[in-house]
């Protein structure tokens, strides 16, 4: 039997590496979408745009984001993450105000995580030019949620 010599493979061209979709659930990569707004490259345009990324922040436990996108007067000293907590999807319900024309603004989502969701009516205000997270009401029929499920306390 003749010998055979490893000759190297001739590696095909890698096709590009594709980057994760965002997890606030529209259809850009988290790059181009929450994840611009998490390196502090751009700010978000309305209310809706900072509740999913904030929504993005909370999935991806980026606390120095959360803390910068909360009003200075409800700003807690941290977030507590709760380290069993996996989010899976998120539904914006209803959105008022928040947008370039207005100081104010209020998101209804629901967020849901794994064995449960949450629905919460956030609001929001902008605070030199920026919009930051206010403070919530969570929807009275989610009292049975596990600990560590809601997004907007520590």
């Amino acid at each position: 039997m003749a010998r055979r010599t490893a000759h190297p493979r001739r590696q095909r061209p890698s096709a590009p590496v594709q980057s994760s979709a965002c997890p606030c659930g529209l259809m850009e990569t988290y790059e181009k979408c929450c994840g611009r707004f998490h390196r502090g490259e751009a700010a978000a345009p309305t209310a809706e745009a900072l509740m999913r990324s904030r929504y993005s922040a909370f999935v991806r436990r980026d606390e120095p984001y959360l803390l910068r996108t909360w009003h200075p007067r409800t700003r807690p000293a941290g977030v507590a993450f709760d380290p069993g907590m996996r989010w899976t999807g998120l539904e914006i319900v209803a959105a008022g105000d928040g947008t370039a024309f207005h100081t104010t603004g209020t998101v209804t989502f629901r967020a849901s995580y794994r064995g449960g969701s949450l629905r919460e009516r956030s609001r929001f205000e902008r605070v030199d030019g920026a919009w930051v997270y206010v403070d919530g009401d969570i929807d009275e029929g989610d009292r049975d949620r596990p600990q560590g499920a809601r997004m907007s306390s520590s």
